[in-house]
């Protein structure tokens, strides 16, 4: 049985085996609702709620122009277009890889029945049987329903097969095993290239479908479509097609610029009244967008989209920059306060600033006025750490407190220095003055922007 059936498979592996491969690309089509059509040269995919493909403007037929366009999916009569495309990717497979993947299943099959044949331990050749099976049934699924029928008497014969080998191990002669083959689709006539006549009567009326930006590209592409030497649309024809797309296209840059225009006005505007914290002006913006898109004829919604989110954005920031400066208004008499018992100590670091720059280079400065120093530093850090702050004001107050111990730690590491000629104890307050100064510094930038009210960050 196994020999007989190495021989059917084998058959049906040689033969058809020598046809020839298509070279062309496969065209689908986009059947749309309104009875048109649009050829897609090569896969389409649905993006969303629109359906991307790449559309032949021009060019020959082995080598053509393609636009990237898309059309709303909701135009597309699906069930016309899934039948088409199933048989059109059917008949593309069965003319290029088709008789060459079954040629290899073939051969696959006959080895491992081959196998089945010449085993002395039916147990296994049993189970080898049922993998072929299993393998070949589930072929047609990933290959297009392609030599179904074939497919079918293959599995059938295995079945029988495999039904004497569970007979000869002592198991149930039948099994009822059921598998759903992939069906081969309905087969429809696949079109050939359109003519140039017809890429541009699918281009223009694609167009119309579009009110986006896409219209300006498909426009420019009719245009080029009927102004290329290699056009098959003669003159005669052509001089009005090529008229009446180029005014089309003329209408949609000057469309463009409005929109523009429109654009750089409203962001503009928006940004300009967040950083007042005009929050009603910018409210103003957004319910007079939709009447000043509907003025110019509601022509590039991805346009408004955009501008929309943008001034809504500034609207949340005006929001937030509202927020801050009320707080700022109810802080400032605390804002002061803070400032006015802090305003000494700061005093005295800033004028000690050239002095811990000295100390930091390792450059002074000299003993007496280093000595001095060491005495106005001393236990400030313990008298600013008594000093009352709110919680908002903690960080900087910290701040404040480690640039004074910073600058005491300076100003003594640089006399034990200086006492006992150590050059390691010179590095050490040459760190602790960097580090007094680079937080001095910090202090007094957000004592300034305590001080002033918020804006918004650019």
């Amino acid at each position: 049985m196994a020999r007989t059936l190495s021989l059917f498979v084998l058959c049906l592996c040689l033969g058809g085996a020598s046809r020839a491969y298509a070279a062309e690309a496969t065209l689908f089509r986009l059947f749309l609702l309104d009875g048109s059509v649009l050829v897609s040269y090569g896969e389409f995919a649905r993006v969303d709620d629109r359906v991307v493909f790449s559309m032949p403007v021009g060019g020959g037929p082995e080598e053509p122009r393609l636009q990237v366009a898309s059309v709303r999916a909701a135009l597309i009569d699906w069930a016309r277009t899934d039948r088409y495309s199933a048989s059109a990717r059917f008949q593309r497979y069965a003319q290029t890889r088709g008789e060459e993947d079954f040629r290899i299943l073939s051969n696959e099959v006959a080895l491992a029945l081959n196998d089945v044949a010449l085993s002395s331990n039916r147990q296994q050749a049993l189970e080898l049987a049922e993998k072929v099976r299993r393998s070949v049934a589930e072929w047609p699924k990933s290959h297009y329903g392609y030599r179904n029928n074939d497919i079918r008497e293959i599995v059938s014969v295995l079945d029988e097969a495999i039904s004497s080998l569970r007979a000869s191990t002592g198991g149930a002669a039948f099994e009822l095993s059921l598998v759903a083959l992939a069906e081969t689709p309905p087969i429809e006539p696949v079109l050939g290239m359109p003519t140039h006549r017809q890429q541009f009567d699918q281009i223009m009326h694609l167009a119309d479908l579009n009110t986006s930006s896409d219209r300006e590209a498909l426009l420019q592409a009719a245009v080029s479509l009927v102004s290329t030497p290699t056009s098959t649309i003669g003159t005669k024809e052509g001089g009005p097609l090529k008229k009446q797309a180029e005014g089309l296209l003329r209408q949609e840059l000057a469309i463009d610029r409005k929109y523009s225009s429109l654009s750089q006005k409203y962001v503009t505007q928006a940004a300009e009244y967040a950083s007042r914290a005009a929050i009603a002006d910018i409210e103003r913006l957004v319910a007079r967008l939709p009447k000043e898109d509907a003025k110019l004829g509601q022509k590039r919604p991805e346009v408004v989209e955009s501008v929309n989110s943008a001034v809504q954005s500034q609207l949340l920031a005006a929001r937030r920059l509202r927020l801050l400066r009320d707080q700022w208004q109810l802080r400032q008499a605390s804002y002061r306060s803070y400032q006015r018992s802090v305003a000494s100590q700061i005093l005295l670091l800033v004028k000690s600033q050239p002095m811990l720059d000295s100390i930091r280079r390792l450059d002074g400065p000299p003993p007496d006025r280093l000595i001095a120093l060491r005495t106005q530093l001393s236990g400030g850090a313990e008298r600013l750490e008594r000093v009352r702050t709110p919680e908002y004001l903690r960080g900087i107050h910290d701040l404040l407190i480690g640039s004074w111990r910073f600058a005491d730690n300076a100003a003594r590491a640089r006399v034990k220095a200086i006492e006992g000629g150590d050059p390691a104890a010179a590095w050490e307050a040459s760190s602790a003055a960097a580090g007094a100064l680079m937080m001095l510094a910090r202090v007094q930038s957000e004592i300034r922007e305590l001080i002033e009210p918020p804006r918004l960050a650019k």
